[in-house]
């Protein structure tokens, strides 16, 4: 058995100056910050809000005490990083107008697989588009508590530990969230 090299050892190290180590901790996270804050900014935005929560998670290490998982508090930075960065850009004028009829074209590059039926595809379709309105539509604390459930998988304790509140508010709000996104898709089910 090889040696493992924690992500406790790769902060301590990171913490006394070693850049390596943080590197390290950036290339194994990149790819989960980059789909987290893409969750909140548009896909355009996700690499360049991800490198900043990465800046700001380098300057904030030494503050790092490890009462939270290295990557529970990474994502507290990340999520908080996205946040400013839609706060900042609703403050900014629109730099380009969409139009109406291309906005389906942004984001959508899935494609569709020789055994699915159109009339199959076209719900799976249907049921996502009306699964990300759900999820873009709940208040903040829920978007952020579904999201790191269902689509980064992690735990209550380490949601918790990410939004700073008790297992229980976690529960609440992440019971509140699926039940705003079935209202929305039960309709689309039931027929």
């Amino acid at each position: 058995m090889g040696n493992v090299i924690t992500d406790d050892i790769l902060v301590a190290r990171a913490q006394k100056g070693d850049m390596a180590a943080f590197d390290v901790l950036v290339r194994k996270y990149q790819y989960k910050v980059v789909n987290l804050v893409s969750r909140y900014v548009s896909d355009a935005d996700a690499q360049d809000v991800a490198q900043e929560a990465f800046i700001k998670a380098f300057r904030a290490l030494k503050g790092f005490r490890g009462n939270s998982a290295f990557y529970t508090w990474l994502y507290r930075i990340a999520i908080n990083t996205a946040k400013n960065h839609l706060v900042a850009r609703s403050r900014r004028p629109a730099s380009q107008d969409i139009d109406v009829a291309d906005a389906e074209l942004f984001g959508h590059t899935e494609q569709m697989s020789d055994v699915d039926t159109p009339e199959a595809s076209a719900l799976t379709d249907e049921l996502k588009r009306a699964v990300a309105q759900a999820i873009s539509a709940l208040p903040a604390e829920l978007k952020t508590a579904i999201t790191l459930r269902e689509l980064e998988g992690l735990s209550y304790e380490e949601i918790a530990e990410a939004m700073d509140c008790p297992i229980g508010t976690v529960r609440s709000r992440i019971f509140r969230a699926r039940a705003a996104i079935d209202e929305v898709i039960r309709p689309l089910v039931e027929d």
